[in-house]
């Protein structure tokens, strides 16, 4: 496995406090093998899998790592992508690849989920945490 029990629970709890103010969805997918060409196609394809699509604003973003293969990706769904552009995960890839580089995944994964939240807390602010719903899971998919 990739991360510490206590690795997973402080990406799941960055997780959570970057879903904070947001009606934007983070959700993290994790397997051992890249079996597409580019990483970018797996994203998608786990993006669609699990229905992430749905999300009411169509601001969920998938954070894909596969282990073994040395590979990841970012997929954001229409509302947040067309908000950010192609810049913003070119800047994202860039963080943690720099984080990948030096052994330090969970930090790595921790500052970009941080980084993404941030940005869906100025396009999609939640008009109230209390009743802002948490449209997707945030515990780690291990495929």
């Amino acid at each position: 496995m990739l991360f510490s029990k206590e690795e997973e629970s402080r990406i799941t709890a960055e997780i959570r406090q970057a879903e904070r103010g947001t009606s934007g969805e983070i959700r993290m997918f994790v397997e051992d093998f890249c079996l597409r060409d580019h990483p970018v196609e797996r994203a998608a394809e786990v993006f669609q899998l699990f229905g992430m699509y749905n999300t009411a604003a169509r601001n969920a973003v998938l954070v894909y790592l596969a282990e073994k293969s040395r590979n990841f990706a970012f997929w954001g769904d229409t509302g947040i992508h067309d908000r950010v552009g192609f810049q913003f995960w070119t800047i994202e890839k860039q963080l943690l690849r720099d984080y990948l580089q030096r052994d330090e995944a969970a930090e790595g994964l921790c500052q970009v989920i941080r980084q993404i939240g941030d940005k869906l807390r100025i396009y999609f602010p939640a008009v109230d945490d209390d009743t802002n719903d948490n449209e997707l899971p945030d515990d780690i998919i291990y495929g």
